[in-house]
């Protein structure tokens, strides 16, 4: 069977212009999450949340696809990020940063899939966040997003570029910041990276 890439079937909401922001509509997408606070730079909470993620999200994909030959890569990570009071988000003060990690599922993994998974992914790695992670719909919305292109901590301009935009449009920010990860910082240098910068507005 064909191995189906989700970034091309949802194209518009896994790629963004470099040049100018873009508004687009987020329709009901179902992921698995997990949430956290703290600067993920230096916070060890943050990479076990992510290993939790990544190991559930390979093992629904490999459990599938010995089940029925259904074949999909694993989406990239994604991450919301915000403050409670989101008129003082800065991007330079990671430490007050409250987030989700999120990796989206494609409509065939369901939450039943989820529940049997778990518990036996758990028998078999000592992953702590492991319990955390939960199967959840997220419905976004009217969004804008542009693409950031180097390493994430020269994200400001851009982010500053897209809440301009934002503005100069007549619109108003809502919600939390979110960035799409499109590449692995392991492999890729930092100057190659590539993230979406997406907010919500209304």
């Amino acid at each position: 069977m064909t191995k189906i890439d989700f970034k091309k079937e949802l194209k518009a909401l896994y790629t963004a212009s470099v040049k100018s922001p873009a508004v687009i509509k987020v329709p009901p997408l179902n992921y698995l999450m997990i949430d956290g606070h703290g600067n993920p730079n230096t916070n060890p909470d943050y990479q076990e949340a992510v290993s939790a993620l990544y190991s559930l999200a390979y093992t629904l994909k490999f459990t599938l696809k010995k089940k029925s030959g259904a074949d999909f890569a694993v989406m990239p990570l994604e991450g919301l990020w915000w403050v409670e009071d989101m008129r003082l988000f800065d991007v330079n003060k990671k430490d007050d940063w409250l987030w989700t990690m999120l990796i989206m599922q494609p409509k065939f993994v369901t939450a039943k899939l989820v529940e049997a998974t778990l518990p036996e992914l758990m028998k078999k790695k000592e992953l702590p966040a492991l319990p955390r992670v939960r199967f959840e719909s997220f419905a976004e919305g009217l969004t804008t997003q542009i693409m950031h292109l180097g390493p994430y901590s020269a994200e400001g301009p851009t982010v500053q570029k897209l809440h301009d935009f934002i503005e100069q449009n007549g619109y108003q920010r809502r919600g939390k910041h979110h960035e799409i990860y499109l590449n692995d910082p392991r492999r890729v240098a930092p100057e190659k990276m590539k993230t979406i910068i997406r907010q919500p507005i209304e």
